[in-house]
């Protein structure tokens, strides 16, 4: 499943890329989340299940779980709308989460990743659902001098983990 999201995250991405160069600058694009959730539920209908939740400056990724959680459907949401449902993606597994589970503070989850590696970029803010229900919120990071860290944070952003990709 993390293959997939990652070449529908580099996908989205260029996309992203032929429009406004309106770059946030920081870290606000995890508040386009919630947002892209609401359009998910206006599209599909409320309380669906996600595999994961991905943002970064350009666009939020959404995959929903369908078909008793065997399949998803990837969603794009950029400036402020949802595209056209990517193609379904069959033989999917894993954990869910719905938008119910999700508590993380969108203006401080970031702030201890930021604080920490104060010369490295964040670039992408992940929920993934786990085990007995947890959500499992992650920070993708990138070193000038290339190296990539996966922070697992709290809700508040808390350091939790650190995994060298």
């Amino acid at each position: 499943m993390k293959a997939v999201a990652v070449a529908v995250l580099l996908a989205a991405a260029l996309l992203g890329c032929g429009g406004d160069d309106e770059s946030t600058g920081g870290p606000s694009f995890v508040a386009d989340i919630r947002p892209a959730i609401e359009a998910v539920d206006a599209e599909l209908g409320p309380g669906q299940e996600f595999f994961e939740i991905t943002a970064n400056e350009l666009v939020t990724n959404l995959f929903v779980a369908i078909d008793g959680a065997t399949a998803a459907v990837p969603f794009v949401y950029l400036d402020g709308e949802l595209q056209p449902p990517a193609p379904t993606l069959t033989g999917a597994s894993g954990f869910t989460f719905s938008a119910d589970d999700l508590d993380f503070d969108a203006d401080t989850v970031l702030d201890s990743v930021s604080e920490e590696l104060t010369e490295s970029t964040i670039e992408a803010f992940s929920i993934e659902g786990g085990a007995g229900g947890v959500v499992r919120y992650v920070v993708s990071t990138l070193s000038p001098e290339g190296g990539r860290l996966d922070v697992t944070v709290s809700p508040d952003g808390t350091i939790l983990a650190v995994d060298p990709l």
